[in-house]
């Protein structure tokens, strides 16, 4: 239930190449008063460049709401697996993406 309303089903569609998925290594975000742009990148050590795999739009509301589902999702998955630890930023990673002014 949402707001004392019962949730309505939805049927999502898919295509193959998108069920399959990416991996992502790094994520940049950027934002305006409207929107945050998340873009998403797979580099592989020792190379010059790497992959933008994915971009994700969303309203900062919305944000929000993603990332108190994240948040929800990796607690359930500490609670089965155990404590995760955070990766180490890769070397470089200061200088790519932005920079607060």
């Amino acid at each position: 239930m949402t707001n004392g309303q019962p949730r309505q089903q939805m049927n999502i569609q898919s295509d193959p190449v998108t069920l399959r998925g990416v991996y992502a290594n790094m994520m940049l975000v950027a934002h305006t008063p409207e929107e945050f742009v998340l873009d998403f990148m797979n580099f592989v050590p020792g190379q010059p460049q790497g992959h933008h795999v994915g971009r994700i739009m969303t309203s900062p509301g919305h944000l929000k709401r993603i990332i108190a589902a994240l948040a929800e999702n990796l607690k359930r998955y500490e609670t089965q697996f155990g404590p995760v630890k955070a990766a180490s930023e890769p070397p470089g990673a200061k200088e790519i993406g932005f920079r607060p002014s």
